[in-house]
C-alpha cells in the first residue's frame, strides 16, 4: 500500500504552532530510534528550547557526513527513523531528521524546501547529475524558538566545510542559518533560486517526481557514480 501524502504547511501556515509537534509518516518522532538519538543528543542539557535546538543542529550537522552519491528516492530512505542510524545522508534526510528530533525534544519543528544552483559542484557530481548545478529541493529546516520560526541548514558537515573552504553555518537558535553565497575566498558558492515553503512531512511523491523530471533516474545514475565526495571536493 503506498504511503499517503504528507499535508504541505506554507510559510505563512494558519496551522496552530503545536500542530508541529505531531508525528508524520516520514517524519516519526515518536519512533524509537528518533527517541534514543534525540536523548542521546540531549544527555546532561537542560529544558532550555534553545540549547535544546542547537544541541540538535550540531548532532545532526556533524553527526552524519554530508553524502549526495546517497540520495537514493526509494521510500525507506527519507524516514526519520532509518536516518536516525546512519552515519552519512544528503541534506533532504538530515533536515528530516533534525525536524523529527526536534518535536521529539518538544520543540515544534517543520520542513522547507529550496532550489539551489551549487557554484562548487565537483565535476564528477555534475556529471551524475546530467550536467546540471541546480539542486532542487534542497532541504532545510523551521524550528519555532523564543516565539518565532527560525531556519537552519544541517547539509554540510564541518568537516567537509574545512576541506572544500566553506565557512561552516553555525546555529545559535535565534538567527536563521542558511547556506553561505560565497567561500572563505569569495568564490560564488550557493545562490538559492526558488523557495517551496514548508511542510508538515516530506512531500515524497512530489519530490521523487521533480527529481525524475529533472534528473531522469537518480538511482540508477547514481549507481554509476558512487564515490567520495570529501575527497573529491578536497581534489578541486
Amino acid at each position: 500500500m503506498p504511503m499517503p501524502m504528507p499535508t504541505p504547511a506554507p510559510t505563512s501556515d494558519p496551522h496552530p504552532v503545536d500542530s508541529f509537534l505531531r508525528p508524520g509518516v516520514y517524519v516519526d518522532s515518536d519512533s524509537s530510534a528518533v527517541s534514543a538519538f534525540t536523548e542521546r543528543v540531549l544527555k546532561g542539557i537542560g529544558s532550555d528550547s534553545v540549547e535544546r535546538g542547537i544541541a540538535l543542529y550540531y548532532a545532526v550537522r556533524d553527526g552524519l557526513k554530508y553524502d549526495p552519491y546517497g540520495m537514493m528516492v526509494a521510500q525507506d530512505n527519507f524516514i526519520a527513523s532509518n536516518i536516525a542510524q546512519r552515519d552519512a545522508a544528503f541534506c533532504i534526510p538530515k533536515a528530516i531528521l533534525l525536524t523529527a528530533s526536534a518535536r521529539a525534544a518538544g520543540i515544534p519543528a517543520r520542513l522547507g524546501y529550496a532550489d539551489v544552483r551549487n557554484h562548487l559542484c565537483t565535476p564528477k557530481l555534475k556529471a551524475a547529475m546530467q550536467g546540471k548545478d541546480l539542486f532542487i529541493y534542497h532541504g532545510y529546516v523551521e524550528m519555532y524558538l523564543e516565539g518565532r520560526w527560525v531556519k537552519s541548514t544541517p547539509a554540510f558537515n564541518k568537516d567537509l566545510c574545512d576541506k572544500v573552504g566553506i565557512k561552516a553555518l553555525e546555529f545559535n537558535g535565534r538567527d536563521d542559518a542558511m547556506l553561505h553565497p560565497f567561500d572563505r575566498e569569495g568564490r560564488q558558492h550557493m545562490e538559492y533560486v526558488n523557495d517551496h515553503g514548508t511542510f508538515a512531512d516530506h512531500p515524497y511523491e512530489c519530490i521523487r517526481d521533480a527529481f525524475n523530471e529533472m534528473y531522469g533516474d537518480l538511482d540508477e545514475m547514481l549507481s554509476r557514480f558512487n564515490g567520495d565526495f570529501a575527497t573529491e571536493v578536497t581534489a578541486n
